[in-house]
């Protein structure tokens, strides 16, 4: 493997390294095989193995975009995806003038849907303001 190569990035040609798209925190649709269905949301992992990922089946779309758009709680699922299901991933990217899922998300919510879908214990009530996320981090104390 050539020097500088590794990671999320590789360097063709001696240009500028290229950003791997399918990386953690890309935005995706992904159809599955046996039983065929779609899914949109937010990589957390992909190896040899399969994806992880956050979000919610396609077919569930609207009803998401409603309860966010409402303040009511929802929980993204968190699910694995073996490989042997998945027959394709694609980036959730505007095609032409039609906007991504993700861009609808956002222009109906307000919210940035892959930091909304990224943590398995997000929520919003109904004040709008996102729930505890885990984190790796010791809890801080807040001033007194």
């Amino acid at each position: 493997m050539r020097k500088g190569s590794q990671g999320n990035s590789r360097n063709v040609g001696g240009h500028a390294p290229v950003h791997d798209p399918f990386s953690s925190g890309s935005m995706v649709v992904v159809t599955l095989g046996n039983p065929r269905d779609k899914f949109w949301g937010v990589i957390l992992s992909l190896s040899g193995e399969g994806l992880s990922m956050s979000g919610v089946e396609l077919a569930s779309f609207e009803d998401l975009v409603l309860m966010v758009k409402d303040g009511e709680s929802f929980s993204p699922a968190v699910v694995f995806f073996p490989m042997h299901r998945i027959e394709r991933i694609e980036l959730d990217v505007p095609d032409g003038n039609l906007p991504s899922l993700s861009q609808r998300f956002s222009a109906k919510t307000g919210l940035d849907p892959a930091t909304t879908l990224s943590s398995p214990l997000s929520s919003r009530g109904s004040d709008g303001v996102a729930g505890a996320l885990v984190s790796a981090a010791p809890p801080t104390k807040e001033p007194a």
